[in-house]
């Protein structure tokens, strides 16, 4: 047998070891959380030793930063970068606030029980705050993308974040109210926001 091909064979088992870690890693994060969730627990789901999961990954930062990637694949947060192009050919205020809430909607369908969980632990994981301070600058994109017309207030943006935000979305989805029903309420909850928290000015 080869030298290359042993350390090709080698090289794969090491990936395939690793992504196992992951994967464990993140089911454990889903059933019980991020800050609860030990090297020791990991390892035992993985089927393989602490040691190898240290090996692996030395601190819980590491860990839950490639359990990110994981994650940010699964949920597709909004990107600033893609904002213009989700409002392209959007003229009227009503048209682009319901491409916001539909785009906020789809996202939160896919994401929001993981969003939860990483906001419950966000002050005791650095990584997690980073993940999230990310998935709201990607929100706050788009909320500026819809006023592209107007200067908004930063009271106004402020305002918007906290009604777009998941826990908002989540608190309108345990009604029961089916999916229409839910971005036309938060439509008519933006506008009345932009309403009472009037933009500074007009851009043109």
């Amino acid at each position: 047998m080869s030298r290359p091909y042993q350390m090709k064979k080698r090289a794969t088992a090491r990936d395939e070891t690793r992504e196992r870690i992951v994967r464990a890693t993140m089911a454990l994060h889903d059933e019980q959380g991020v800050a609860t969730t030990s090297f020791a627990d990991v390892a035992e789901r993985a089927g393989v030793g602490p040691a190898t999961v240290l090996r692996h990954f030395p601190t819980i930062g590491a860990l839950v930063m490639a359990c990110g990637a994981h994650v940010a694949e699964d949920m597709r947060p909004p990107f600033p970068a893609d904002a213009p192009q989700l409002f392209q050919g959007l003229v009227t205020r009503q048209s682009r606030l319901e491409r916001l809430v539909a785009e906020l909607d789809a996202f939160y369908m896919r994401g929001a029980f993981r969003l939860l969980k990483a906001a419950n632990d966000r002050d005791r994981i650095p990584e997690l705050d980073q993940f999230l301070i990310m998935v709201d600058g990607g929100i706050e994109a788009l909320i500026r993308e819809t006023l592209a017309e107007e200067v908004p207030s930063e009271q106004l943006i402020g305002v918007l974040m906290a009604l777009c935000s998941v826990s908002v979305w989540r608190g309108l989805k345990r009604t029961g109210l089916t999916e229409r029903q839910r971005q036309g309420i938060l439509v008519d909850l933006l506008k009345s926001a932009m309403a009472a928290v009037p933009s500074r000015r007009s851009a043109s």
